[in-house]
């Protein structure tokens, strides 16, 4: 019997813009920050250094995803494999708390 044996890398995106502003986000699309689109080189940069080299990429379809999928790929070497999107991989909904402050929601939740 042959058993495939495989290795699952799970890497969140980047910092967004609304995580910046400590902003609930859930299915807001907004983009990443300067600081997370380096976030998301040095991810590539450490899969590269570890020897981790994806054959393909799930993500969601929110473009901090996307965009931290891309960059992280471009800096491993690996940006030529499949990425394939799915909604079913977006962040949660917040409903009425998306883009409202955590902090000042916090007595709320």
């Amino acid at each position: 019997m042959c058993r495939m044996v495989g290795t699952l890398v799970l890497i969140r995106h980047g910092e967004s813009e609304w995580n910046a502003k400590n902003l609930f986000t859930g299915w807001v699309d907004v983009d990443l920050t300067a600081k997370g689109e380096a976030e998301a080189r040095r991810g590539g940069e450490l899969l590269k250094e570890h020897g981790l080299l994806p054959e393909v990429v799930h993500t969601s379809v929110q473009r901090r995803a996307i965009r931290t999928a891309e960059l992280t790929l471009d800096a491993a070497d690996r940006h030529w494999i499949p990425v394939k999107r799915s909604w079913r991989l977006n962040e949660r909904h917040y409903g009425a708390l998306q883009g409202k402050n955590k902090k000042d929601r916090k007595s709320e939740i």
